[in-house]
């Protein structure tokens, strides 16, 4: 049974529908999040719908959840009042209803003196507690600040959990290579042999998932690595190579992992996660660059997270100009690569020449709705500042042909309301784990210098 809130054992509702007031952010994070509430109800409090009238206008993915909340409950309401009880929102589903602002309770008047929407909707949740006796109620919300309020006023809150992965696997994530001991007979074969590979029964005991990464090290010895992946359509061990894109060749084993991984046709979905300068974006990138004869364009993306939910408009200047600040790390891999050259080279004026045809394009995401990605190797950067119903959005708009690669640190996020367990790269790599076009890869050590990787591990 899927989750959406915690919900305290010691609590019953004696058969009721439980109630669950939605605060803004769940909203603008996903906008069919009250269809995820199972047979329980749904309250929407007024300051609600009046923050979102603040996020309507744009193109960018809250406003685009504020106007698709905002036509779903026009639609679920067409013809019919609110009500005491609220509308039905769906076959199997509870109803929803959106209630008046009301004021705290007298002995709550001092105890939040502001009036700002974050405490008009912990007053409306309280009253709608306190006026349905013997229900469950509880405010949903991502805000941690409103949590703390809300736990100190003694009402009930919770995070939204329905796209939220467990724990548990988040940390598995950052371990998938697994490191087995093989006897050196078999590792010859399979890094000497003719098609270098080997059974996987020959290695292990069970079989393991599709892509599964692996480090084999001769028995008695480990200092000597071979590195491999499970290549579940022959059902064999596949040794992964040290291969070189475009100027760019892997230094350390991860990175081959990775750089294999962008260079293989048959995966067609890459996430790649980890620490600053670990090489995630610039492998992607070379590896990209390397193939541009097998697709139609090569894009490099990233989102625009903007604080205060400011619109590019307030920027001086055109798109280019006003998107240039947002872009410029993908142009700083990129000239990581053209400087692998001497500016005269074929390479070189290859580059200049892709971006002159818009063959190779850097663009922010948010132009990129609506569009059907065909024959194109799509690169998007810091996806862990992506919702997960953006990374769907995203993926879904991938034509024949098309290759997607997801970068970003999950530990590094910009979004309010998001997190290292309901970001949309995490979401993407915890549904897709096994899939035979998906490979995950986690990067650890930092490439970028000596001082970078001695400042991640100790400040």
């Amino acid at each position: 049974m899927p989750r959406y809130a915690n919900v305290p054992s010691g609590k019953k509702s004696h058969g009721k529908p439980k109630i669950f007031v939605l605060d803004t952010n769940i909203i603008l994070h996903d906008y069919k999040a009250i269809r995820k509430f199972q047979d329980n109800n749904i309250v929407i409090p007024i300051a609600v719908i009046e923050e979102l009238d603040k996020f309507k206008k744009g193109s960018d993915a809250l406003a685009f959840n504020a106007r698709g909340f905002v036509r779903e409950i026009d639609r679920l309401t067409e013809g019919r009042m609110f009500g005491k009880d609220g509308v039905p929102i769906g076959k199997g589903l509870g109803k929803i209803k959106i209630e008046p602002n009301h004021p705290f309770a007298e002995e709550f008047k001092d105890f939040f003196m502001d009036d700002i929407p974050d405490h008009r909707i912990l007053a409306t949740a309280m009253w709608v507690r306190d006026n349905n006796p013997g229900t469950f109620v509880a405010l949903i919300t991502k805000d941690v600040n409103l949590r703390m309020k809300a736990k100190a006023a003694g009402m009930e809150v919770q995070d939204y959990l329905t796209d939220k992965v467990e724990e548990a696997k988040v940390e598995g994530a950052t371990k998938e290579v697994q490191t087995v001991e093989a006897d050196p007979v078999v590792l010859q074969a399979l890094a000497y042999g003719k098609d270098t590979s080997v059974d996987w029964e020959a290695v292990l005991d069970s079989e393991p998932r599709p892509n599964q990464l692996f480090k084999f090290t001769w028995k008695g010895s480990d200092k000597d690595v071979v590195c491999a992946r499970y290549d579940a359509s022959r059902k064999r061990i596949v040794l992964v190579r040290t291969r070189e894109a475009y100027g760019i060749r892997p230094r350390n084993d991860e990175q081959k992992f990775a750089m294999d991984a962008c260079l293989d046709p048959k995966i067609q979905l890459v996430s790649l996660t980890g620490g600053a300068g670990t090489g995630k974006t610039l492998l992607a990138l070379a590896s990209a660059l390397e193939q541009e004869r097998d697709f139609d364009q090569i894009i490099l993306s990233r989102p625009t997270v903007i604080l205060g939910n400011q619109d590019i408009g307030f920027l001086p200047g055109d798109q280019k100009t006003k998107m240039s600040p947002y872009l410029q790390p993908l142009m700083d891999n990129l000239n990581v690569i053209k400087a692998q050259f001497r500016p005269s080279s074929k390479e070189a004026l290859k580059i200049e020449g892709l971006l002159k045809d818009e063959k190779l394009v850097i663009s922010p995401l948010a132009y990129i709705r609506g569009r059907s990605l065909g024959k194109a190797f799509f690169i998007i950067d810091e996806a862990q500042n992506l919702t997960p119903h953006e990374i769907k959005t995203i993926i879904t708009r991938a034509g024949e042909g098309t290759k997607m690669v997801f970068t970003g640190d999950i530990f590094q996020i910009d979004q309010p309301y998001l997190d290292q367990w309901s970001n949309g790269l995490t979401h993407l790599g915890e549904k897709m784990t096994g899939q035979k076009l998906f490979q995950h890869v986690f990067l650890r050590k930092g490439e970028r210098s000596e001082l970078s990787e001695i400042a991640a591990k100790l400040l």
